[in-house]
């Protein structure tokens, strides 16, 4: 019986060095958005990165760059409250979305960028997959499914990624992905394969390369 929601396969010799190809062209910070009005023409693919704030959003995107500061990490929930545009290439823009669920910052700043995620995620053409990010530890929160359901609703297609997998004991790997194949088994616009990274470890990161430049 084929398993729902199964870990990607790591990737050939061919893919992935069509992967590495794309991640060592230069990757280059555009500008922070905070309203739709903000956004970048809309002239080339691009692929988004959700999760909950604190989730890993930033980090995943340097190691996947392989540039340690592109992405501004932090430790402090809600750092990121702006969609940050950064080119990869001439033809793809990777987007990295504010965090949603809780953040340090007053309700009211919250709430607009809340607002500003979901406009995005409802109005941009040209995004081509949205990658949900959930911390392996953790699993699929309510919020996580408000955001799988607003992608659903808009046909976006979504992966999700696990991240901080080095975190996790094996005894809880199963108990984990159980939950969030369960989750995720709701969710119509959800691609049926998990990608298990770790960016401190760089596990998964190849794989990730690949599965986006096979997007593009």
């Amino acid at each position: 019986m084929q398993m729902t929601f199964p870990e990607a396969d790591a990737p050939d010799e061919i893919t992935t060095e069509r992967g590495r190809l794309l991640f060592a062209r230069e990757s280059i910070f555009v500008k922070g958005v905070v309203a739709m009005s903000g956004l970048p023409p809309a002239d080339r693919l691009e692929v988004c990165f959700a999760g909950r704030s604190n989730v890993g959003k930033s980090t995943l995107i340097n190691a996947l760059t392989g540039t340690k500061a592109l992405a501004r990490a932090s430790n402090t929930p809600g750092r990121t409250q702006e969609i940050n545009y950064f080119t990869q290439g001439d033809d793809l823009y990777l987007v990295d979305l504010p965090g949603y669920g809780y953040a340090n910052a007053p309700l009211p700043v919250v709430e607009k960028w809340q607002k500003l995620l979901k406009q995005y995620l409802s109005g941009r053409q040209t995004l081509r997959r949205a990658f949900v990010l959930i911390d392996a530890r953790h699993g699929v929160k309510p919020v996580d499914d408000e955001i799988m359901s607003l992608l659903d609703s808009a046909a976006v297609t979504f992966q999700c990624v696990l991240t901080k997998t080095d975190k996790i004991k094996a005894a809880d790997r199963t108990r984990v992905l159980d939950q969030v194949r369960k989750a995720l088994a709701k969710h119509p616009a959800a691609y049926p394969e998990l990608v298990l990274t770790s960016s401190e470890k760089g596990d998964g990161i190849a794989t990730l390369r690949a599965i986006i430049a096979g997007l593009t």
